[in-house]
Order: structure tokens, then sequence, then C-alpha cells
């Protein structure tokens, strides 16, 4: 039996994938993928299950995912899914199919929150108003 850990993020969102053989169960923080809402997150999160075909059937996925928002959290999730199913196939054809549909499937998307300045009340870059009173 083959155990594959694999991880993906997304700004500040974590997720931690669990793939093993198994009949096709892909569970997000102990929920099954059909219960997770909202159901555009949850189509972003298929996207590579779709693109792997026969293969997302044959694997069971279990993955935790913390920290950002839902859509965050989502990209996170489905970045995780397909770095580990082309890890558990060793397959140059899922890896290049993956790439050509989407490039974010396996390379993570590095951009971050700017940090807010100080005396700026929470703006990164909004100028201070300036008051002659």
């Amino acid at each position: 039996m083959k155990i594959i850990h694999m991880s993906g993020k997304r700004k500040r969102a974590i997720a931690r994938a669990t793939l093993k053989d198994g009949k096709g169960n892909i569970k997000i923080n102990n929920q099954m993928l059909d219960f997770f809402e909202p159901k555009f997150a949850r189509m972003k999160i298929m996207e590579p299950l779709l693109l792997a075909g026969d293969l997302a059937k044959k694997v069971d996925i279990d993955i935790n995912v913390a920290g950002g928002g839902i859509i965050s959290q989502a990209e996170a999730v489905r970045l995780a899914i397909a770095r580990a199913l082309v890890e558990y196939s060793k397959s140059n054809a899922l890896k290049d199919n993956f790439l050509k549909y989407d490039r974010h499937l396996l390379v993570a998307d590095t951009r971050r929150k700017e940090a807010s300045k100080p005396n700026r009340h929470g703006q990164a870059r909004a100028k201070r108003q300036k008051s002659y009173r």
C-alpha cells in the first residue's frame, strides 16, 4: 500500500493531503467533498480529479486545510490534490495534462498580501491625508 503526503499553499491557506489506495473517497476536514460548500469552491477542487480520470477513482484522499478564506482554501486543496496524484502515478502525461490545463494545479502562486505600513490605519499603500488646521 502506497501512502503519499503532499501540501499546497495559497495566500494564508495551507492544505495537507494524504493519498492512499482506495475507492475514490475525498474528505476535506473530515467532510465528504460532495457536501463541501460553496459550489464554486467544490468545482475548483474537482478540476484535478476530473482531469486525472480513472486514477482518481482508485485512491482515497484525506485533506486538512486551515487558514485563509474559502477560495484560498479551495485553491490550496486543488494544488495539494494535483501534486499528490502526479506523485502517485509517476506519469509525465498526467503532469503535462495538468500544466496544459492550468499551471497553478502544480505550481504554487507565491503572491501574498502587502504588509500594512505604520501610521496608515491598516492600508498598505494609501497616502495619508494631510490636515493643515
